[in-house]
Parts: structure tokens; sequence; C-alpha cells
């Protein structure tokens, strides 16, 4: 397992991605949840590059390894993703002009194929879980020497969340804790590390019918968990990553919440009538906390919620890893 970034290594990626990230907005909005009106920041991260935050973490990855593999003559990458982590290492590895190709399930959604598609990388599905797609992809690295890259589970990705919170800071100092969804935990790692720093709270977010990162803290160590919930396509890890957990685990201002699937889409239903924000469900999911009255916080100031993703717009019945 890898040792847990530092805080110089999330500015780092922050001055490496700079050029090819946005900065997106954050929006102050008065929500309804179940006690009564509340001020909350919306941070509109699905209006990144790619559509998710993913991409933070993949030009951090790509960008550092292309220099690394340059001068050996060597710059080809490979992911294993049927999700956002892969369109967005696609999205990257196109605008920098290397090559990828991503392992996909086999029961990889029409939809996933085709956005892969028009991004001109090579995509190989097969494979029934993510384990099997993650060997596979271990499998072509070697045989033609390509760079592997992890989905969430490495120093690259967690440092590229990571400057999430640094924009945060930039536009609004004051800010509550930041509220998360959690899938292979990248995102949560990345905020909660930054906030040992800075000073905030992390509420990390799952469906009911994806517990990884709440079983492990109960568990005191990742295990697997039964993925059964409408936002599998961006939430289904079947079991928190290591590293995420390792620098959450020792948080103590780091919490976890549960929300089931009805919250979830009752939260994304919220934000297009009230708002016109087109989501997905992650981040209906870290809304939906914020809804139901589960982000409690000794400062008054608002949460913030990343609203994550805008990709998987639709309902997926397969699991696959976030």
């Amino acid at each position: 397992m890898s040792a847990a970034p530092s805080m110089r290594e999330i500015l780092a990626a922050e001055r490496r991605i700079s050029p090819f990230v946005r900065t997106t907005p954050l929006w102050p909005a008065r929500v309804r949840t179940v006690d009564g009106e509340r001020d909350v920041l919306l941070k509109l991260e699905h209006l990144q590059v790619s559509g998710t935050f993913k991409a933070r973490g993949a030009y951090n990855a790509v960008v550092r390894m292309a220099r690394e593999t340059s001068r050996s003559g060597s710059s080809r990458f490979v992911i294993a993703s049927g999700g956002n982590a892969g369109i967005a290492a696609a999205v990257a590895c196109k605008s920098l002009g290397v090559a990828l190709t991503v392992v996909v399930p086999a029961w990889a959604s029409p939809s996933r194929l085709a956005q892969l598609g028009r991004l001109g990388v090579e995509v190989v599905a097969q494979g029934k879980t993510h384990a099997e797609t993650h060997e596979i992809a271990g499998t072509i690295a070697e045989l033609t020497k390509a760079t592997m890259l992890h989905p969430y589970n490495s120093v690259d990705a967690v440092a590229g969340a990571g400057t999430v919170a640094l924009d945060l800071v930039r536009q609004s100092p004051g800010h509550g804790p930041i509220v998360a969804a959690v899938g292979g935990g990248g995102l949560l790692a990345g905020v909660a590390l930054a906030g040992e720093y800075l000073g905030y709270e992390t509420v990390g977010v799952e469906p009911t019918g994806a517990p990884s990162f709440n079983q492990a803290l109960l568990a005191g160590a990742p295990v697997d968990v039964e993925v059964d919930t409408l936002a599998a396509d961006t939430l289904g890890a079947a079991r928190i990553g290591s590293l995420a957990f390792e620098i959450c685990y020792q948080n103590p201002d780091v919490t976890s919440v549960l929300v089931d699937d009805k919250a979830i889409e009752m939260a994304r239903e919220y934000l297009w009538q009230d708002f016109k924000l087109a989501v997905e469900p992650s981040a209906g999911a870290a809304f939906a906390a914020v809804m139901g009255g589960l982000v409690r916080s000794a400062s008054d100031a608002p949460p913030v919620v990343i609203l994550c993703g805008a990709n998987a717009l639709s309902v997926q019945t397969a699991t696959t890893d976030p």
C-alpha cells in the first residue's frame, strides 16, 4: 500500500493540473431539510472537465507519469474502469496526446462505451467484476509496457481530489463541513487529508446498498460488502480503497453517514426542480445527507456539498467501480 500523500503533494498536484482543469463554481443556496431551511454551499464539480471531479486525479497522474515515461521512450497508459475514472483518464490522455486502453466490464452500458469511443481510446470489454477487469488491465500493461492508472486507490488520485479543497478555501474561507460521496474513497480521502491542515470536518456519504466505508470503520479495516443500489454505476465499489481508509480512519474529523436510494432520487429531483442542476446519483447522495439532517457540526458555517459528477444520469443495475 502506498504511503498517504502530504499537503505538499496536494499543492504540487494543483500546480500540475491547473492548465487543464476548471475552478468550478461555488453556489450559495438555501435548501429545505427535515430540520427546516438551511444555508448550503454547492460545489459544482459536475461542471468539471470530463463531467466529474475525477479529472483532477486523472490529469495529476497522467501529466506526472507521462513526463517520467517519456524519458524512457514509452508513454502509454491502461486503466480498469467502467465509470467516471475511465472517462476522465481518456480526456486527460487525449488532450496530452498519449495512448490509453480502458478495460471495462463485459456488461458495460452502451452509453459508457459510446462516451469512451468518442474520446478515441482503445476499449477492452472483458471481465464480470472490477477485480477481474483490474487483473486484465494488469496483464495488458505487462504485455504492452504501459503504465497502470488506478481509478481511486493511488497517491495521484487522492492528491488530485484534494485540490477541490484548495478551491474551496479560496472561494469560501469560512465554510463548514465538506460533504462528499464515497465510492472507492479517493474524493473523501483527498478532502479529508486537506482538512487536517486547513481545519474543517469531512462527512462521507454512501448509499445503504453500498456501505464499504461505513462497514470498514466498524470492522477497523476494509471489508467486502454487497452492492445493491441505483448509484452502483458511480458508488459501486465493493471495498473501500486501502489508501482512503488509512487516511480517513486516523482522522477524528471524518464521519460516515448512509442514505437510501429513495433519498438519493429525491435529492436529485430537488436539485433539478429548484436549481436546474442535472447531477448523477453520487452527487444526489451527498446532497441527500444534508436534506435528511445527517450533517451535524459544531460550526454554524454552511456545509459544502460536492456535486461530484454528471455523467451517470440513468439508473444502472450492474455494479462497477467509481
